[in-house]
């Protein structure tokens, strides 16, 4: 239907809400007997189910430049996890070799200040020991 006929039958409508109790018997009868015409004429609703492939945001994403930018909406929300990633590895490299270097000066320091004995220095597990703890 186009507006032009959407208009006429709510005209028609509110036309015949108002009067409705004036009319004959024989009119009423005979808009029923249309309405029951017209309701078995209509369409019957589809079982038929729909499928779509396409992701929808739940926001509106609006235009970019007169173009919908749902591949740029795609592409952030495909980017930002994998960026949070990235600097959450980067933060945690960043941790360890922080503790990593903290280990090893109070390792250093602790050799360091200490009185140890010429042999210590010679001995293949001190020196493993120092190894396996440093660089």
């Amino acid at each position: 239907m186009n507006t032009t006929e959407l208009n006429f039958a709510y005209k028609v409508r509110h036309a015949l809400n108002e009067n409705i109790d004036n009319l004959p018997p024989s009119n009423i009868a005979r808009l029923n007997k249309a309405r029951s015409i017209a309701l078995s004429r209509k369409k019957k609703d589809s079982s038929l189910k729909l499928f779509i492939s396409q992701q929808v945001f739940a926001t509106n994403t609006g235009h970019f430049f007169g173009q919908p930018f749902s591949y740029v909406a795609r592409s952030i929300g495909a980017t930002i996890p994998l960026l949070i990633l990235v600097v959450g590895l980067i933060s945690i490299y960043q941790f360890e070799q922080q503790q990593r270097i903290k280990e090893t000066a109070d390792l250093d320091t602790a050799v360091l200040s200490d009185e140890l004995p010429v042999s210590a220095y010679l001995d293949h597990g001190f020196n493993a020991y120092l190894a396996s703890r440093g660089e």
